[in-house]
């Protein structure tokens, strides 16, 4: 990748799927389970021209799949795929931060077995939370290390 398109990076190419304000609303009120446009568009305060392209934007990504509930005239409502449902702590640390840092009183509380859900990193492989100075990266990308564009003829720094 040529730098002036900047770092080749799933960060970029995750919000090209759902780095949109409408986007990632509109898969809140799925989760939340508003799957009729109606519901979509009403509680995202969204443009209805705009929410109808994002939530096909979503589908075409296959983060929302739609389902026939009326024959007709035809309609049909969203749902989450597997796609959708891995974006669910992705949304969950975005309302934390906002609960946190966005907000003075958060709008929505969220609980499991009576005490308040705070999100955390835990490492898949040991179980243990993820602490950042314990992180490494490494760029597995052709001509890019972690400070940026690699220029031809140099070493990684």
């Amino acid at each position: 990748m040529d730098s002036k398109h900047g770092r080749p990076c799933s960060i970029a190419a995750a919000l090209s799927c759902v780095g949109d304000r409408w986007a990632l609303l509109a898969v809140r009120e799925v989760i939340f389970g508003n799957h009729r446009f109606s519901e979509i568009v009403r509680n995202t305060g969204a443009p209805r021209d705009r929410l109808a392209a994002r939530l096909k934007s979503l589908v075409a990504a296959g983060v929302l799949e739609q389902r026939q509930y009326q024959e007709h005239p035809p309609r049909y409502d969203y749902h989450l795929t597997q796609a959708g449902r891995e974006l669910v702590p992705v949304l969950s640390a975005l309302r934390a931060w906002g609960d946190k840092w966005a907000v003075k009183d958060p709008p929505l509380s969220v609980t499991h077995h009576g005490h308040p859900v705070r999100p955390r990193v835990i490492c898949e492989t040991c179980g243990r939370p993820v602490r950042e100075d314990e992180v490494e990266r490494t760029s597995n990308a052709a001509d890019w290390d972690l400070a940026g564009p690699v220029s031809e003829g140099s070493t990684s720094r």
